[in-house]
């Protein structure tokens, strides 16, 4: 599994490419040659993920059961839009305008690495997601990762 890290700014030029920063595109060696997918996240946000860790989330949506109709829907609405993304010779992706559009995307972009993936936020966007943050923080982590079996890391 790839594990980036780091937060970028980045611009987008007026026909939707943006420049990978030379820090991330030390971690995508392999993105010259296999490719990246970018798709719609949750939020109203894109991911950008390798082609191997896209294959991962293919698998494991194909396994499930498509006779079910929440099945169904969530894997037309969690692939809606997912498209391949090529870097070009200068080092840059075309971002697709529907994606763009959906995030609410102009110019000024936000990537943030989550482990396996990269969360491209419109700038605006990621900076009132982050105004969000908890006033107990500790109490949020206490909630979220108390019962995961880790031990005291202070």
């Amino acid at each position: 599994m790839s594990n980036f890290l780091g937060e970028f700014d980045c611009k987008l030029d007026a026909k939707g490419r943006m420049m990978i920063p030379v820090g991330l595109k030390k971690q995508l060696p392999e993105a010259v040659n296999e490719g990246l997918v970018i798709n719609r996240g949750f939020e109203k946000h894109l991911v950008i993920y390798t082609r191997k860790e896209w294959n991962k989330i293919v698998e494991d949506l194909s396994k499930l059961n498509q006779y079910e109709k929440k099945t169904r829907e969530f894997i037309r609405y969690f692939t809606r839009g997912a498209s391949e993304l090529s870097l070009d010779s200068a080092g840059r992706v075309l971002l697709p305008k529907s994606l763009l559009e959906y995030a609410g995307i102009n110019a000024d972009v936000v990537l943030s690495c989550q482990f396996n993936k990269i969360e491209v936020w419109a700038e605006e966007a990621y900076n009132a997601q982050l105004d969000n943050e908890p006033e107990n923080f500790a109490n949020l982590a206490e909630e979220v990762m108390g019962s995961a079996g880790r031990g005291n890391d202070e």
